[in-house]
């Protein structure tokens, strides 16, 4: 249990704590049990909610207790957003959500013994408290005047910010108040963006309970320019197998930046310092072969996805670029890879000229473009190489699910699909 701190420190994983020493002194008395909390606000966690999985499961293995908080009341009212009001969801909708992401966080974590995690719901015992003992038993511990100081508020006061959403530091500190005095949890974890939810929790048990608690935030994950890692252009690297596939997740983190992969690895990884260095030493001797790439993507989707979705990722890729066979693919394997390759829509392949069909795709700038790379030797449909200029399509060169890959030279890929 000493060690942790130190696991998380090395591995990028500890921005900030109340105090670290007392802290640690803590952690080593004993099994602590801790909180963290994720608000259904989506229909699934996100990359950044993995970062907290992974500190979870870095204190559970320490020997530490988990409670894994769905906010069904706080999904209902949302963090407030820095720049605009954020737009409350139904409360079915919410409710369909607390369900989905429940499944989810119980993937990351043993149920198992003494330290086994424990799932609550903040709806549970929130709808149970009246306005007015809300009023009296949370209200009165909180200033106005340090809430108006807070970032976010601050930042919101010229726009405007409504009741609700100024209220919600309030709901979050009943939280951690209400798991101290029934579960005995005095640490929580969260994200260095909510440092002040954070704190405002273990200020209010000790005004309310006479109470110590502790907390502990992560730091923001950024890419090498310092703006937020963890988007892809269609958005959010969503946990979620239908919202970005176990290809497209596997494909996010094999395309991080050279300088910052062994961040990452320290992060998402299990390896230990050592694996983590010789990979590091490995990929400044070979670039080109990419491993500690290779080992990040590998480990993050076994995590996420197991190890059988991360092979059938592998095996796309490779496939992809001319080292397997696209017919072997299955058809929803090949709808996450067209579907990453923004492919075309066109009404049949029949009898479409293949130099039309590499401009469709977006491989070529036009159809001349595409008779040049026939003639050059470096035009391709599903893998296999096209040498007469004139050459169209065909219906047996669709692959499973209706697509035809074609590629220029070994990197450029597109994608067409159809209805036939």
């Amino acid at each position: 249990m000493t060690g942790v701190l130190d696991e998380l420190r090395w591995r990028g994983l500890l921005a900030e704590s109340t105090d670290e020493e007392a802290l640690a002194e803590h952690l080593a008395s004993g099994p602590v049990s801790f909180y963290v909390g994720f608000d259904p606000t989506a229909p699934s966690l996100h990359f950044g909610n993995l970062v907290q999985l992974i500190v979870v499961r870095h204190l559970q293995a320490a020997g530490h207790k988990p409670y894994l908080l769905v906010g069904g009341a706080t999904g209902l009212i949302g963090d407030p957003k820095q720049a605009a009001e954020r737009v409350l969801n139904p409360t079915e909708v919410v409710a369909g959500w607390v369900d989905r992401i429940r499944d989810q966080v119980s993937r990351f974590v043993s149920f198992e013994g003494e330290t086994g995690a424990t799932i609550v719901n903040n709806f549970d015992w929130t709808v149970q408290m009246t306005p007015i003992d809300f009023l009296r038993d949370i209200g009165k511990h909180f200033s106005v005047n340090r809430m108006l100081a807070r970032d976010v508020v601050r930042n919101r006061l010229e726009t405007g910010i409504s009741y609700t959403e100024f209220s919600y530091v309030l709901l979050q500190s009943m939280d951690f108040l209400h798991l101290f005095r029934t579960y005995g949890v005095t640490l929580q974890t969260g994200g260095s963006d909510q440092w002040g939810n954070l704190t405002s929790g273990v200020e209010l048990i000790r005004r309310a309970a006479g109470g110590r608690a502790h907390a502990m935030a992560t730091p923001l994950l950024t890419k090498a320019d310092g703006t937020k890692f963890g988007k892809t252009e269609g958005g959010s690297v969503w946990l979620d197998p239908q919202l970005t596939s176990p290809y497209a997740f596997h494909q996010f983190f094999l395309g991080a930046e050279d300088s910052m992969v062994g961040t990452y690895l320290r992060v998402f990884s299990h390896r230990s310092r050592e694996e983590v260095e010789e990979l590091e030493r490995a990929t400044a001797e070979a670039p080109h072969l990419r491993a500690a790439h290779h080992a990040l993507a590998d480990d993050v989707t076994d995590l996420v996805h197991g190890e059988a979705e991360r092979r059938a990722a592998v095996a796309a890729a490779e496939a992809l670029f001319g080292r397997g066979s696209l017919r072997d693919l299955p058809a929803g394997i090949l709808h996450a890879v067209a579907k990453e390759l923004n492919a075309s829509s066109v009404p049949t392949v029949e009898g479409l000229g293949v130099a039309s069909a590499l401009q469709a795709a977006g491989v070529v700038p036009s159809v001349s473009a595409g008779r040049r790379a026939i003639a050059e030797g470096g035009a391709y449909v599903n893998n296999t190489k096209v040498t007469d200029a004139d050459a169209s399509l065909s219906a047996d060169d669709l692959l499973p699910g209706g697509y035809v890959v074609v590629r220029r030279g070994k990197r450029t890929v597109g994608a067409l699909r159809t209805g036939a």
